[in-house]
């Protein structure tokens, strides 16, 4: 079958185009008016339109909360956490607080006769009465604590040294097993 080409004419069985109109005597078709709810009637339910008498009749349940926001900067600062590393035995604790640079420095205003504040006199009573519940709990007295210093400023010889060194290699292979 050989093929034919369409044509552009139409006939009499085509549809008809509309006449055409001038241009002032024409409708335009654009957006309904009058549908739907003003721009912002959601926000402003009172002023645009809707209840005249406030928002206490109908609440609208998208509002979010109706509280009071402070927007002064707050007085109190907060510290931030301290990291709790693992828990001191007595004696670490009695060492760090006898190693204390600020509790050494205010014994040594005290030997020099001068006088401290308040706050360093509270915090000074404070540390002192923890290092002596420290060295009850610890059986240690003021005796046995000069001897310690005694032996530790006594010079020890190599030997001794090297007897703890092994002593501990010895515990470090324990601690492998």
């Amino acid at each position: 079958m050989s093929h034919s080409k369409k044509s552009r004419k139409s006939n009499e069985n085509a549809p008809k185009l509309a006449p055409r109109t001038k241009k002032s005597e024409r409708v335009l078709a654009g957006k309904k008016q009058n549908s739907g709810n003003k721009a912002g009637s959601r926000h402003n339910a009172n002023i645009v339109g809707g209840n005249a008498g406030g928002s206490a009749a109908k609440k609208d349940p998208r509002h979010g909360s109706k509280k009071a926001v402070a927007l002064d900067l707050p007085t109190k600062t907060i510290a931030p956490k301290k990291e709790q590393g693992p828990k001191l035995s007595d004696e670490q604790k009695l060492l760090k607080l006898e190693e204390d640079p600020r509790l050494n420095q205010l014994l040594d205003m005290l030997e020099e006769g001068r006088e401290l504040g308040q706050e360093d006199q509270k915090w000074l009573e404070k540390t002192l009465t923890q290092i002596e519940k420290l060295m009850e709990r610890l059986g240690i007295t003021e005796e046995d604590d000069l001897e310690q210093v005694v032996q530790s400023t006594a010079a020890a010889s190599d030997d001794d040294l090297l007897d703890k060194f092994e002593s501990g290699a010895d515990l470090l292979k324990d601690y492998q097993k």
